[in-house]
């Protein structure tokens, strides 16, 4: 039995205030390319499926779309939602739409939904865990649930997975393991402190786990617990992400192969360093490379008059603009040095040099003994 794993379409994302629709309108018809010419039994999405827990109409149509090509191919398709997505919103209807083989796990109800699919080795079970928190957990579990590779134990070892058969789970969250950290983007929403974090030894129960969440394809522990990764780059961080999508295949129990599929976008997304004439000539030459989303450095000792507007005649979507000369490092070198000049202030000295700066005036001496009596209840000073 086959599966395609495919994560994080963030429909409707803007990626610096560009929209991105007509690129995720391309690679999505890739992806219905790959359905075609693979003819898996099944897809699996794996959370962030919309950019925002609000999507535009404009998204709500692309992603309309999208499923109902999907489903005329005639395979059962799973998706959960992901921190970027309404649950109540990406589940509505869900339970209309199953007759048709469509199972959307929106909202958590207090417990894994498993869709069981059968081959000549047996049942396959798809397990369905929608983003979840201590939050969501806590009231059909242990009230004293704190983190979130609690809240995901609590769940698993809830759903008597028989680990005899070939299981599947399809999840949205962050999974290291053995305290290893994996490859992370801008573009990805974290927990202070890693509060988030969850050991992929958690899912020992299951053959296959097919995650979302980070946005670079990637084994985490083993080569069947696995990030698709985003069809499309969100970030400049991931410049150099070669993007794909998951093809696994399930033989008898403990036979588990999977195939990356390449994916290649409408338009790139690219860092560009150099003088300027240089990097106008590069783009002059190739039209298509000329087209892709751009992040350019100039290198150039000179002043530039209008940097942005020149090289946007020639990559009109230029999406950022720095500079890497001596007058830039000696800038940031000053910002380095502010910065560790502030780091041995107290809170009240900052405030003394922000109420200066901000009014030419000194505090008075009644109005810093008012300050520090306000940091003091505040939590006192550093």
């Amino acid at each position: 039995m086959r599966f395609l794993h495919i994560a994080d379409l963030h429909i409707g994302k803007r990626v610096n205030e560009f929209s991105m629709i007509e690129d995720q309108r391309y690679i999505l018809d890739q992806i219905l390319a790959v359905v075609e010419r693979e003819k898996p039994d099944g897809i699996l999405i794996a959370g962030d499926v919309y950019d925002k827990s609000q999507p535009s109409a404009e998204a709500v149509e692309l992603l309309d779309e999208f499923l109902t090509e999907l489903m005329s191919y005639r395979h059962p398709v799973f998706v959960i939602s992901g921190n970027h997505d309404s649950p109540e919103r990406l589940g509505f209807g869900s339970q209309i739409m199953q007759k048709d083989e469509l199972y959307i796990a929106g909202v958590f109800n207090g417990h894994l939904w498993k869709v069981t699919l059968s081959d000549e080795y047996g049942p396959v079970n798809i397990y369905m865990l929608p983003f979840v928190k201590p939050a969501s957990v806590r009231p059909f579990y242990d009230e004293t649930i704190e983190t979130y590779e609690q809240a995901v134990r609590a769940v698993i070892d809830d759903s008597n997975v028989d680990r005899n058969e070939r299981n599947i789970l399809i999840a949205h969250q962050f999974i290291s393991a053995g305290g290893q950290k994996p490859e992370q983007s801008d573009s990805e929403v974290f927990s202070i402190g890693g509060l988030d974090n969850i050991d992929s030894a958690v899912f020992e129960d299951f053959d296959y786990v097919a995650l979302g969440h980070l946005h670079g394809p990637q084994r985490i522990g083993r080569d069947t617990i696995r990030y698709a990764g985003s069809p499309l780059k969100y970030s400049f961080s991931e410049a150099r992400h070669h993007k794909s999508v998951v093809m696994i295949g399930l033989a008898e129990k403990g036979n588990v192969q999977y195939d990356l599929i390449p994916l290649k976008p409408l338009r790139d997304l690219r860092e560009i360093q150099g003088p300027i004439e240089e990097l106008l000539c590069v783009g002059r030459k190739d039209a298509a490379f000329s087209q892709d989303y751009i992040h350019a450095t100039l290198t150039d000792e000179d002043e530039i008059y209008d940097a942005i507007g020149q090289i946007r005649k020639v990559y009109p979507n230029l999406m950022a603009l720095d500079f890497d000369n001596k007058r830039s490092r000696q800038a940031s070198d000053e910002q380095d040095a502010f910065a560790r000049e502030a780091a041995k202030k107290s809170t009240m000295e900052l405030f003394a040099d922000f109420y200066k700066l901000q009014n030419h005036v000194e505090l008075s001496a009644e109005q810093i003994t008012i300050m520090k009596d306000i940091f003091e209840k505040a939590g006192g000073e550093r």
